[in-house]
């Protein structure tokens, strides 16, 4: 599911199967078109080189006509064969996690309780279980956004780590069990903020999470000046735009950003946000039609290109 700015409590979801151009095209679409604070989609591929699913989840009931109409230029009459249907809290469980594989990043292992049994003795394991909260790391942007930590780390070891747009907090209990540092995370959705908790006693890191409910840094423990120097904001590529002066406020001078929720087409308009900030790209991960930025403090530095 798409991680970052969510609906809160969703009512109703639409499905329709298609090809991954259509389904990557409709997602951009109805991402763009629609509030992402009351609807959130998503696309994916349902097995190897096969059809790609997309899912839309609606906070209230949607005006289907419209939403078949908006489609019907990408997908023409396909639109028609999507379905409406009302969502309960507990089948919005188990659509979250149903048919969900482990994922790796390195030594990280993101998975669920019926996953267990497949971790590694050196695994650095993350045990999820998404809830209501999007964000379950099988997402292109959750994966993309874990490699770029992993790799890194590879450069320096971060003190400070703030994960805007937490979800169910993999990025920050990532940070966290490999640091084991205090860790800054926090979401709009306080439904995403209590499945965080849940998920951090869940492994054992309770302690090193400051979980804070609050749109972008408008916390005291993020919207602390020059103090991070690692940060997460796995969202949407408006509020990423949006963000740019705050996360840029609160990086440290040697601060890195790790920005996803982005399509291609999307990255131009963010790397223009953020160089007028004084952040260049410094590494890109493209990953399941989503790309994942990292940006380092250095305006001097040209953009590469795209």
């Amino acid at each position: 599911m798409l991680e970052g700015l969510h609906p809160n409590r969703p009512t109703h979801v639409f499905r329709i199967t298609t090809d991954g151009r259509s389904a990557r095209a409709m997602t951009d679409l109805i991402g763009e078109i629609f509030d992402p604070a009351e609807t959130a989609v998503a696309s994916f591929e349902t097995e190897d080189d096969g059809p790609w699913m997309l899912e839309a989840y609606f906070a209230s009931q949607p005006d289907e006509v419209a939403i078949r109409n908006l489609l019907r230029p990408i997908v023409g009459e396909e639109a028609d064969k999507g379905v409406f249907l009302p969502l309960e809290q507990k089948d919005w469980v188990k659509a979250s996690l149903e048919g969900l594989k482990p994922v790796r990043a390195g030594r990280i292992f993101v998975h669920g309780s019926h996953d267990r049994d497949q971790r590694r003795q050196s695994d650095i394991a993350i045990e999820i279980e998404a809830g209501l909260a999007f964000g379950t790391g099988h997402h292109g942007t959750t994966l993309s956004c874990l490699l770029a930590f992993v790799d890194e780390l590879k450069m320096r070891t971060p003190r400070h780590v703030l994960d805007v747009g937490t979800g169910t907090g993999i990025l920050a209990f990532a940070a966290a069990k490999i640091l084991k540092r205090p860790v800054v995370a926090g979401d709009i959705d306080p439904e995403a903020v209590r499945v965080a908790r849940e998920n951090a006693r869940l492994n054992g890191i309770a302690q090193w999470l400051k979980l804070y409910v609050g749109p972008g840094t408008r916390h005291a423990d993020a919207d602390r000046t020059g103090h991070f120097d690692l940060v997460f904001a796995n969202i949407l590529a408006k509020p990423l735009r949006v963000l740019a002066p705050s996360l840029a406020r609160v990086a440290s001078r040697d601060g890195t950003l790790i920005l996803s929720g982005l399509l291609a087409r999307d990255v131009p308009g963010v790397l223009s946000a953020y160089a007028h900030q004084g952040f260049y790209l410094q590494r890109r991960y493209d990953l399941e039609g989503w790309v994942a930025l990292v940006m380092k403090r250095g305006s001097v530095r040209p953009l590469p290109r795209l």
